[in-house]
């Protein structure tokens, strides 16, 4: 697992170079459904981030730990968005 300071560097490394900023989303937290035992039923460990200006959402409820789940998330909307930018670049040309 990646300390958490890894986590945040590549992230911030990340929204500079798509030209965003963090305050544009918003992070919200809840139970996870499906297996994990009793630790799913009592900690918020699904993450649900979403880019406000473009509406773009992802939730991930991969693992038990809100931390890695967090990661996921956020790696994985960045990577929408760039590829829905290099779509509407390539549909410009």
């Amino acid at each position: 697992m990646n300390a958490p300071s890894d986590f945040h560097t590549r992230r911030a490394a990340r929204l500079a170079q798509l030209r965003l900023d963090a305050a544009d989303f918003e992070e919200k937290f809840s139970r996870s459904s499906g297996p994990g035992g009793q630790h799913v039923n009592k900690v918020s460990t699904a993450v649900l981030l979403r880019h406000v200006p473009t509406g773009v959402a992802v939730t991930v409820q991969d693992t038990r730990s809100q931390s890695m789940n967090r990661q996921l998330a956020w790696e994985r909307i960045l990577d929408s968005i760039e590829k829905a930018r290099h779509k509407a670049k390539a549909a410009a040309k």
